[in-house]
């Protein structure tokens, strides 16, 4: 049992996939719970996709709770085309995987994530790859959450780079603007492990095929799952010459931030106008005590060492 305790809030695709192996693997933390979001999935398939990856990978002791199915500000959420072009249209490259033995928990993800702030409090790191809202949620019901929890390190926005679905907007973050403007807003310690560094971190076939040839059932899973996401940034960004390990990084920045540079600074995500969703400095802060914390550059090389560590000795076992 590790002192550190680990909750992953996932829109479970393929990198989101990879970000569950990177946790089960570490040897540093527990991982004590998934919570589902919506985005690259829907949520209930998000849940299913967990849970299929958790027993793929002998991780059947991590429960999953189901989080908000759309944004704080909508009824509704439909997956956008261009998430099932690069995830599949169920989330995980369409690789087909044994229903999973295991339901999602009765409590939402939401009190789950509250109870354990309350449980583990400066031990506790929240890792949320998906949209906000969950988190948000949490904020309003029990605002004390901001100060008590240990870290939260998410991926999302962008600072010194463009967005991805639009000049300035990062996807995750575009999902639920608001949510994500109550959160940058908070005084909970933040890290943002954004586009300026992930698209720097990249998995090519040369690294699917070393899983391959594990002969096991979780590698070559796992290389199948992946050789769909790097085909689909074939298509999407060529000039990549690979796929980003977005969700993976911030996993692994939250337990070892010494993979990134930073910059301490107090930002707001915009909630209307045409720069919806982008993630800027706060100018009436810039002053302040800062709460967030933002990744600019990272050690590729290291952190991919690290990264094909520990997926490739858990996938041995599986």
């Amino acid at each position: 049992m590790a002192k550190r305790k680990m909750i992953l809030d996932l829109d479970t695709g393929i990198d989101d996939a990879m970000a569950i192996a990177y946790a089960v693997g570490a040897p540093d933390v527990d991982l004590i719970g998934i919570i589902s979001s919506y985005g690259n999935c829907l949520v209930d398939q998000a849940a299913t996709n967990s849970l299929q990856i958790l027993e793929l990978l002998g991780a059947t002791d991590v429960p999953v709770f189901l989080g908000e199915p759309h944004s704080s500000t909508t009824e509704h959420f439909d997956v956008m085309p261009i998430s099932q072009q690069i995830h599949g249209m169920n989330g995980i490259g369409d690789v087909e995987l044994p229903a999973p033995k295991r339901a999602v928990e009765k409590q939402s993800g939401v009190d789950f994530l509250i109870d354990a702030v309350h449980q583990y409090g400066a031990d506790l790191t929240l890792v949320p790859t998906g949209p906000l809202t969950n988190l948000a949620e949490a904020l309003e019901k029990a605002p004390d959450i901001a100060s008590t929890i240990g870290n939260v390190t998410l991926m999302g926005g962008a600072l010194t780079v463009p967005g991805n679905v639009s000049h300035y907007a990062e996807a995750n973050i575009n999902q639920d603007a608001e949510a994500a403007n109550a959160v940058f807003t908070s005084n909970m310690p933040l890290t943002m492990v954004g586009l300026d560094v992930t698209l720097r971190t990249l998995l090519t076939k040369t690294e699917t095929q070393q899983w391959r040839d594990l002969k096991t059932t979780a590698g070559e899973k796992f290389a199948d799952i992946v050789d769909y996401y790097i085909a689909a940034y074939d298509i999407t960004s060529p000039d990549l010459h690979g796929c980003a390990l977005h969700d993976p990084l911030a996993v692994g920045v939250s337990l070892d931030p010494s993979f990134v540079t930073t910059l301490d600074l107090n930002m707001y995500v915009q909630a209307s106008g045409e720069d919806y969703g982008r993630t800027i400095g706060d100018p009436a802060r810039l002053n302040d005590p800062t709460n967030v914390t933002v990744a600019l550059t990272v050690d590729k090389d290291r952190y991919l060492k690290t990264f094909m560590d520990y997926l490739t000795t858990l996938f041995k076992q599986h």
